[in-house]
């Protein structure tokens, strides 16, 4: 079929076979199929669906355009955590030195920061001279010799994914449920793990926003992870409103150095021994995922998950005096604060409106050229369900040029709802699905 039908065929709603969709993804890294002709695809895809089989076909094309890493060498079940993004959402920045320090390999590939949803990558470039473009060959020997790395999607990595998400990005095609799971999946396959923890948000911080939606995302992704022989376990975790206190690329470092050392805020820390739980459970640590939390728990009081958190800094040549004293890096030159303007009770946010602000204060990207500063961000003081007096702390705010302020004000005056009762908070994890979990 030309790449015209293979457009049609989809725009109608008809199963596309394996080999249509791979050679439609292979003449387009060919240049033989146009961005156009590619958006007209992706545009088909997001409005008709694909089946299973198809997204599986995709996923395949993906994976054969690049080169997959290989961890023959490297003992044990190599287990990665992918989440699908939310506002202050921190976690594989304390899970990851966890679940090595308890013996499991954490071979984790990780993204930058777009629109609302902060990045991985950003948050660990916050620390200065901190590496995440390495070649496969020194991810390798991490891993190898760390039983961790912690680096960006190369270029020789499921190239296809890259070209087509930017085209996604800027033609309103990232929510799809079929282009999402390819994506995901084809990255994570690639770095040659065998078992997987996804944390899939919903809620009004999320791309999904029901727990349904999310629930069938997770069940896409679970699909394609069994098709392809990596245990695969989904928790669906609420993103109603941001994640710790902290929202920021070095902000949010230096919570996750307050969670190391045992003193990080209580909802960013049950949701972080959840997942890295199923992660030494799917890596062989433990059988029983209470006995997998307890390690946890312990690695994290001995300081074993700190220890190793600053062995892979010092190993990717960030500058460890920052970690053993957050107090020395460098403050935003100016900050202020968003307060209420009742009494009350925090109501709710619009989550998204929030990691908006952040953007507002330089702490995230509209475009993907956009610089970051890694100083800006926001602190955040109330959550869903506390009083709250006139006058008194939302936010603090901190940017690099007090002009960046009215607009992150602004938008947080709509974000923040205070009511005359207190809401029960949200509950936290809603559901966990996959590899014989279920409830």
């Amino acid at each position: 079929m030309t790449a015209y039908e293979i457009i049609a065929a989809k725009r109608d709603g008809r199963e596309l076979e394996a080999g249509e969709i791979d050679g439609f993804i292979r003449d387009f890294l060919a240049g033989e199929i146009t961005d156009y002709q590619m958006t007209a695809f992706l545009m088909a895809v997001y409005l008709k669906g694909m089946t299973t089989t198809e997204i599986s076909a995709l996923t395949r094309a993906y994976l054969d355009s690049g080169r997959r890493v290989d961890f023959s060498g490297v003992a044990g079940t190599k287990v990665d955590k992918h989440s699908t993004g939310g506002v202050g959402d921190k976690t594989s920045i304390i899970l990851a030195p966890l679940v090595a320090a308890l013996g499991v390999p954490v071979p984790m590939i990780s993204g930058r920061g777009l629109g609302h949803s902060g990045g991985t990558l950003d948050k660990l470039e916050s620390i200065p001279g901190f590496r995440t473009d390495l070649p496969v060959k020194e991810f390798i020997d991490l891993v190898r010799q760390h039983g961790l790395g912690l680096i960006g999607q190369t270029a020789d990595i499921v190239p296809a994914d890259k070209r087509i998400y930017a085209l996604r990005d800027v033609t309103a095609t990232v929510e799809s449920i079929p282009l999402i799971s390819a994506s995901i999946m084809s990255k994570k396959i690639a770095e040659g793990i065998g078992a997987l923890v996804l944390d899939v948000k919903y809620g009004n911080g999320a791309f999904m926003r029901t727990p349904q939606r999310a629930e069938e995302l997770a069940a896409s992704l679970i699909r394609i992870g069994t098709d392809f022989g990596v245990k695969t376990v989904a928790v669906l975790s609420d993103m109603n409103q941001p994640l710790g206190r902290a929202i920021g690329n070095w902000l949010e470092i230096r919570e996750c150095l307050d969670c190391l050392r045992g003193d990080g805020p209580a909802d960013l820390m049950a949701l972080t021994y959840e997942l890295a739980a199923h992660m030494v459970v799917l890596g062989g640590g433990e059988r029983d995922l209470e006995q997998a939390r307890s390690r946890c728990r312990a690695a994290i009081a001995d300081g074993r998950a700190l220890e190793k958190f600053i062995d892979i800094t010092r190993a990717q040549g960030g500058d460890i005096r920052f970690l053993e004293n957050p107090q020395s890096y460098p403050d935003a030159p100016h900050q202020a604060v968003f307060r209420a303007d009742r009494d009350g009770f925090l109501a709710g946010f619009d989550t998204t409106a929030v990691g908006l602000a952040a953007v507002n204060l330089g702490a995230g990207r509209r475009r993907s050229s956009d610089r970051i500063d890694p100083r800006a961000g926001m602190l955040l003081h109330k959550k869903i369900g506390d009083p709250v007096a006139k006058g008194e702390p939302v936010f603090d705010l901190f940017a690099g040029d007090a002009a960046r302020f009215p607009e992150a004000q602004k938008r947080l005056a709509k974000a923040v709802r205070i009511g005359d009762t207190a809401p029960a908070p949200p509950p936290l994890i809603g559901k966990v699905i996959g590899a014989g979990f279920s409830g």
